[in-house]
């Protein structure tokens, strides 16, 4: 069994910036892509950023510029650097990585339990 767990997440002013964490741990082989999803009242989850194992990022357009993502795979942990935040970044932030937890065993998607990021005007 993985458990993700999230930090960082608070209320900052529009323009500012915050740093969420994502720690995974459990039986853990290996993790290939970590990302991090977004929910805000009344919408839809959305991916926010993804990474891959070797580190290469993709991200949405709304965030392009403003979101870097990072990971340290000796610590099983994602980062999400937000800077330049707007209100409609408000929602709760959700990470997600693909784990094996063995050699020969077929990868499961895992999940935070989210935490809230809230962005005033």
């Amino acid at each position: 069994q993985v458990q993700l767990l999230e930090s960082g997440g608070g209320l900052v002013q529009a323009g500012g910036s915050l740093r969420l964490s994502c720690a995974a741990s459990g039986r853990i082989f290996s993790i290939n892509a970590m990302g991090w999803y977004r929910q805000a009242p009344g919408k839809q989850r959305e991916l926010v950023a993804v990474i891959t194992s070797g580190g290469s990022p993709n991200y949405a357009d709304s965030v392009k510029g403003r979101f870097t993502i990072s990971r340290d795979n000796a610590k099983n942990t994602v980062y999400l650097q937000m800077n330049s935040l707007k209100p409609d970044d408000t929602a709760v932030y959700f990470c997600n990585a693909l784990v094996s937890s063995t050699e020969w065993g077929i990868d499961y998607d895992y999940w935070g339990q989210g935490t809230q990021v809230t962005v005033s005007s």
